[in-house]
């Protein structure tokens, strides 16, 4: 498995942007070839995080895309700064 973490920092409106997530984001993510799952976590203080578990790389490379895309079309405005991006290949889970 693999997954893609994204942290974004300076958000101006976390219920605003969850739900967007909610509602947007989430149903595209779930679309995409090898998805286990999504997590988005509101870490307090302007700051919330998205983990996206795939199969395989190719699946959590392509999440990170489209979640650019997202934020750009839609979210521009409530995350003012780029997100921290790391993804990887999950060597423990239970």
């Amino acid at each position: 498995m693999y997954a893609a973490v994204r942290r974004y920092e300076g958000v101006t409106d976390p219920p605003e942007v969850t739900r967007l997530v909610k509602e947007g984001f989430v149903p595209l993510v779930r679309r995409i070839p090898g998805f286990v799952a999504f997590y988005w976590t509101d870490a307090g203080n302007g700051v919330l995080v998205s983990t996206s578990v795939f199969q395989d790389r190719a699946g959590a490379e392509e999440s990170t895309l489209r979640a650019s895309h997202f934020v750009r079309d839609n979210l521009t405005s409530q995350l003012p700064h780029p997100p921290q991006v790391t993804t990887g290949e999950v060597r423990a889970s239970a």
